[in-house]
């Protein structure tokens, strides 16, 4: 299975989205493995953003991130970082379609309510800079049969 990480960042806490965000992921069958809350560092916002090191916007990004404490996720399923980032939606929430997290709720660039993996290679990073090894919960969850074929499951 791959893992990705989700942050419902300072607008989601704000808008109380949590609940929303977590449904619609259990709903979907994508297993929950890691959850907690966290006030993000200067630290780990270098190291989670250093491809926006050199842009203008940089410093206000990492302000806006360690405003409030964020919720983060670890998320487990076939293809978990392309489905989540399906489900949220474009970046921009006011383009995005209806049915989306981030269509149903957001209309902003940074307002968007929530960050997710793009790829597996960036939710290892992100795992790594979030979530302890004790922090992470790999329990069985008995429905994936009738969430996957078997042939998915190989």
């Amino acid at each position: 299975m791959d893992r990705a990480v989700v942050l419902i960042k300072p607008d989601g806490i704000q808008r109380g989205i949590i609940g929303e965000v977590v449904k619609r992921f259990e709903q979907k069958g994508l297993h929950l493995v890691g959850l907690k809350m966290i006030s993000l560092t200067d630290s780990i916002l270098d190291e989670w953003y250093a491809h926006h090191k050199d842009k203008p916007f940089f410093r206000s990004l990492k302000e806006y991130m360690m405003q409030y404490p964020v919720v983060a996720m670890l998320w487990e399923g076939i293809d978990a970082a392309k489905t989540i980032r399906l489900m949220l939606g474009p970046t921009l929430g006011r383009t995005a379609a209806p049915g989306t997290i981030r269509g149903d709720f957001a209309m902003s660039q940074q307002y968007n309510l929530v960050h997710a993996s793009e790829d597996e290679a960036a939710a290892k990073k992100e795992e790594s800079l979030i979530f302890k090894e004790n922090e992470i919960f790999p329990w069985e969850k008995l429905d994936l049969p009738l969430i996957y074929s078997d042939e998915e499951m190989k």
